[in-house]
């Protein structure tokens, strides 16, 4: 095949070898595996690519300055849309957007966009120090800085609150925890995006003049009212997430040895569990058993591992290809070693005398008539049941919204069938004046790149509406 056909992959720890460290899997492009890769791209006119990108990156010029050897201004050109790139280089499903959309992909592999992304923002990081006034507005005057609110500092918060910095606005992010990050810090296993670079980028946006509270639950510390008659905020921008975990509600699911994915991940990221912090129990378990498919359930299985299981198992309810993690994920932890266990479904969490977990009950399944998502629906066959013996259980299922910033704020308009914010995808301004909201409060559980879309969208609805 045409070497303009085939990308250059990155090259990877072992297998063997990482299912036992916490260390980042792919290595990252040499710079001339950059360069090679990045000369792939036949720069279209109209960039189909940059459609897919929901916080527009202009794809094809940031190639096109990797190409060309001058990574600094590759890193720069993405700043100028994307706050967070080195993030986004490592989490985004590129795939399933930009590279989906890619002209080379009609024949052979699509530039590899994503490993370019986290390329030119590693070299940034590692190479050039940051310009506090680098894309910010100088021309308004501090004293007459509209005062703008984030709750939260994940992805949509950290976004929102970029985009509004560089517009001379007066920006708190408020943080429920003792570290800012939201999922990226508590959810996204170090093997998959390194925290020290989660910190980087929070701190560029510092650098920008973002302030951030700590350990400030709104909804108890002080509620969105609070904040606009007491702090004079002009605006305030919910980006709370959806940490909330669901559960199956079957038998035994109160055994101990039953995590959610979000405890189970929040203790060994956030919590440094995985480093063997001794003020952080978790229970490592020798068999453990994941229940679901997404990219949750494929960084508890992979977590497991590392945390010394012999054996990691991932049980979920429809075929491989109706798994909504990446497909990037699957293989990773196929290669590891992780046993999956597809077309099957607890029924129940078997416990000992002492009630702690030693087996899970399941029933195989098969692939029905098509539901909503237009993912076939599983059916039970009849007399399938069987059992899977382990010491340890996480629920990965998802997650919903906590409720208490709807229940704190009563004219706020909620979603009566999920609990979510209600708002306008498009642009985040819900039924409260001067209160937008985005990312997982809004749409339920997504993507880091859909929530960051929805942080800039929400940002420039607050910038017009506090213009007049």
């Amino acid at each position: 095949m045409d070497n303009k056909f085939t990308r250059i992959n990155m090259k990877e720890q072992d297998p063997a070898a990482r299912a036992r460290n916490f260390d980042e899997v792919p290595y990252g492009y040499t710079d001339g595996e950059a360069v090679s890769e990045a000369s792939r791209c036949l720069k279209c006119k109209k960039p189909l690519c940059v459609n897919g990108c929901p916080v527009n990156v202009q794809i094809p010029e940031f190639i096109g300055l990797i190409a060309d050897g001058d990574f600094a201004a590759a890193a720069k050109k993405i700043k100028e849309t994307n706050a967070l790139p080195a993030i986004c280089g490592r989490v985004c499903p590129q795939e399933e957007q930009c590279e989906k959309l890619c002209i080379l992909g009609k024949k052979g592999d699509p530039v590899a966009i994503g490993n370019l992304e986290r390329f030119a923002a590693d070299w940034e990081r590692e190479n050039v120090s940051i310009n506090i006034n680098d894309g910010v507005n100088t021309e308004k005057s501090a004293p007459a800085a509209k005062k703008a609110a984030i709750i939260g500092s994940g992805p949509a918060g950290l976004t929102c609150a970029g985009e509004l910095v560089k517009n001379g606005f007066d920006v708190t992010i408020f943080e429920a925890l003792h570290e800012a990050g939201g999922v990226l810090v508590y959810g996204i296993p170090e093997f998959r995006l390194p925290k020290q670079i989660v910190k980087q980028e929070i701190k560029y946006l510092e650098s920008l003049g973002v302030k951030i509270v700590k350990n400030f639950v709104v909804g108890r510390t002080a509620t969105i009212d609070d904040l606009f008659n007491e702090e004079k905020f002009d605006a305030v921008f919910v980006a709370s997430g959806a940490g909330l975990p669901s559960f199956m509600k079957i038998a035994g699911e109160n055994s101990v040895g039953v995590y959610s994915a979000n405890e189970y991940l929040t203790r060994s990221n956030l919590m440094k569990a995985y480093i063997q912090n001794p003020s952080t129990p978790i229970m490592k378990g020798r068999r453990v058993i994941t229940v679901g498919g997404g990219n949750v359930a494929m960084d508890s299985a992979r977590t497991a591992l590392r945390l010394g299981a012999e054996k990691s198992m991932i049980v979920y309810r429809r075929s491989e290809a109706e798994m909504p993690a990446r497909k990037a994920e699957v293989h990773h932890a196929q290669e590891e070693g992780i046993e999956f266990h597809l077309l099957c479904n607890p029924v129940e969490i078997i416990a000992g005398g002492n009630g702690a977990v030693t087996g899970v009950k399941c029933v195989r399944m098969e692939l029905g008539e098509a539901d909503a998502s237009g993912r076939r629906s599983p059916v039970v066959i009849e007399g399938s049941e069987f059992t899977l013996d382990c010491d340890v259980v996480v629920i990965a299922i998802g997650n919903s919204p906590n409720p208490l910033i709807p229940e704190t704020t009563p004219d706020l308009k909620i979603s009566e069938k999920r609990g979510t914010i209600v708002a306008d995808e498009s642009d985040g301004r819900t039924s409260k004046k001067f209160v937008y909201a985005g990312g997982d409060i809004v749409t339920g559980a997504a993507t880091v790149i859909l929530a960051m879309g929805a942080g800039k969208a929400a940002a420039k609805s607050i910038m017009q509406d506090l213009a007049g």
